[in-house]
């Protein structure tokens, strides 16, 4: 297991602080940032709990998400969060996601955060295939993976009951070769 702390051309991806919960708050609780997540909006109590609980977790243990805080470097402020998930069988096979704040969208920061994941897992992690699900219309995520060299492999239709209704979802993938062929 290992504390993990990247550095981007602008960012900071690192675990996720207490002094994070206001600006984590501000984000986790606006409806449109959680309109197509795996989470509802957070009240202020289970921020904090959230953030408790995923300081005590590092990245390498197979089958758990990490979810790590992006910080600006030059302003230190927290625009969003990522997770990192290896999985359950085989630690070769990580699965990933980002959350950007609605302040900072449209950036280019969820780009650059994917790319360092990406180099990250794919160049020193030596991971052979990561994996991103994707709701069905979320068009800015869907065209993120795409333009980073991530292929669409499945559509899952009506497979998740969520938020009150029944949603589809996409599987992007891309192997370590596609990313290594991407680089030259």
């Amino acid at each position: 297991m290992e504390n993990l702390n990247l550095q981007t051309i602008r960012l900071n991806i690192r675990h996720l602080e207490l002094s994070d919960l206001s600006d984590f708050h501000i984000y986790r609780s606006n409806p449109e940032v959680t309109k197509y997540q795996g989470f509802d909006i957070m009240r202020i109590e289970q921020a904090e709990e959230f953030i408790k609980e995923n300081s005590t977790k590092y990245f390498g243990k197979a089958g758990e998400w990490v979810q790590y805080g992006i910080e600006n470097s030059e302003t230190r402020q927290l625009i969003g969060d990522c997770a990192i998930k290896l999985d359950q069988y085989d630690k070769r096979i990580a699965e990933i996601g980002i959350t950007i704040s609605h302040i900072e969208q449209k950036k280019g920061y969820a780009k650059e955060v994917l790319i360092g994941i990406l180099t990250f897992l794919f160049d020193t992690k030596e991971i052979h295939r990561v994996v991103e699900i994707v709701d069905a219309e979320n068009i800015p995520s869907i065209n993120l993976l795409r333009s980073t060299g991530f292929k669409q492999e499945g559509h899952f239709i009506e497979n998740i009951f969520f938020k009150g209704k029944w949603g589809s979802e996409f599987q992007y993938a891309m192997l370590k070769r596609e990313w290594d062929a991407r680089a030259r």
